[in-house]
C-alpha cells in the first residue's frame, strides 16, 4: 500500500519528528552519499490585484545533493514575504510531552505484536529488529506509533537525511532573510490524527507499514522521481494506488486536511502580500488535491512553467 513513502512525501511531516525522540534506539544513520542531481518540481500560484500565494509540494526527507532550491522556486520564494508550511517544529522537550500525552496504549492492552493478524507477526519482529528497536519498547504505547516507527526508522539506512527534506531548507532560508514561518497545524493537532484512529484502522495502518517495509527504498526512490521531474500527475496516481485499501486513512492525512487548506488560502487572499505556501507534495496530487478543492470554489491554482 506504499504507506511508507507517503510519510515522506505527502502525510504529517511530524511523523518525521517524533520516531526517534520517542524510542530513541532506531539504526545509526549510515553516511549519506552526496550525488549532484537536478530537479524541477512542481510550481503552482494563487493570485487576485494584490495577494500572491505560491503553492509549492515538499519531500519531507531527501538524500543530499538533489538541487532543487534553485530556479523559479527559488524565486517564488524570494519574493514572498511569508513562508507557511504544515506545521512549525516543536522542540524535542514540548515533543516529548506531547507523545506522552497522546500515544500511550490503554491500560491492559495485549502487546503490539498480539494485536497483529498472525500472518504479520514475525515479519513485524524482524522489520523491528532491522531498525534496531525492541519490540518490547511498543508494548505500552498505541499500534500508529509502531506503524509510523517502522515508516521512517529505516530511511537513514538507505541514504535520506531528514535535515535535507524541504521544510529544513526552506525554514533555514525563512530565518537567515528574516521571513515569519506560519504554520497550518500545530503538533499536537497532527498527533492527533493518528491518536484519533479507531483501533481497527491503527491495526490496519501498522499492517500495511510491515508490508511495505522491505519495499521502502524502492516505492520512496519512484514517488522522488516523479516530484523530481515535476509530474504530479504520476504522483497523485501512485499515491492513489498506495491508498486504495484505507479510504478512512486518506481522509483523516489527506482529504480533509486538503479541504481546509484550501479555504485557508481564500481567506489569505483577502489580504495583501505574498506567500510562499509548501505543503507535502502529495497534497498538491491527485483529484482531491488542494487546488482540485480551490476549483470547485472557482479559485485557480495556475502551474508556473519553467
Amino acid at each position: 500500500m506504499k504507506l511508507k513513502s507517503l510519510f515522506a512525501v505527502a502525510a504529517a511531516p511530524l511523523a518525521l519528528l517524533f520516531s526517534p525522540l520517542a524510542l530513541g534506539q532506531a539504526a545509526p544513520a549510515a553516511a549519506p552519499a552526496v550525488q549532484s542531481r537536478a530537479a524541477d518540481p512542481a510550481l503552482w500560484v494563487v493570485k487576485d490585484a494584490d495577494t500572491t500565494i505560491y503553492l509549492f509540494g515538499t519531500v519531507h526527507v531527501l538524500k543530499p545533493g538533489l538541487s532543487w532550491f534553485d530556479s523559479a522556486v527559488k524565486s517564488a520564494f524570494d519574493k514572498s514575504d511569508t513562508l507557511v508550511l504544515e506545521l512549525i517544529e516543536p522542540d524535542p522537550a514540548t515533543m516529548q510531552g506531547l507523545l506522552v500525552k497522546t500515544a500511550m496504549a490503554p491500560a491492559g492492552s495485549k502487546p503490539i505484536a498480539e494485536q497483529l493478524p498472525a500472518d504479520k507477526r514475525d515479519a513485524y519482529l524482524k522489520a523491528m529488529a532491522d531498525i534496531g528497536v525492541p519490540p518490547a519498547a511498543f508494548d505500552m504505547l498505541q499500534p500508529w506509533v509502531a506503524g509510523i516507527t517502522l515508516s521512517v526508522a529505516g530511511l537513514p539506512k538507505l541514504g535520506y537525511d531528514p535535515a535535507s527534506g524541504a521544510e529544513k531548507v526552506l525554514t533555514a532560508a525563512a530565518k537567515e532573510t528574516g521571513k515569519p514561518i506560519v504554520g497550518l497545524e500545530t503538533a499536537e493537532q497532527q498527533l492527533g490524527y493518528f491518536s484519533s484512529m479507531p483501533q481497527s484502522l491503527q491495526i490496519a495502518f501498522l499492517a500495511s507499514a510491515v508490508d511495505d517495509y522491505p519495499k521502502l527504498g524502492t516505492e520512496l526512490g519512484k514517488m522522488i522521481d516523479q516530484w523530481a521531474a515535476g509530474d504530479p500527475e504520476a504522483l497523485g496516481a501512485t499515491m492513489n494506488e498506495g491508498m486504495r485499501d484505507t479510504p478512512d486513512l486518506a481522509r483523516i492525512l489527506l482529504t480533509e486536511r486538503n479541504a481546509r487548506w484550501a479555504k485557508w488560502i481564500e481567506a489569505r487572499l483577502q489580504k495583501p502580500g505574498t506567500v510562499f505556501l509548501a505543503v507535502g507534495a502529495g497534497h498538491l496530487a491527485g483529484t482531491d488535491s488542494v487546488q482540485a478543492f480551490l476549483a470547485r470554489d472557482q479559485v485557480k491554482a495556475e502551474r508556473v512553467r519553467y
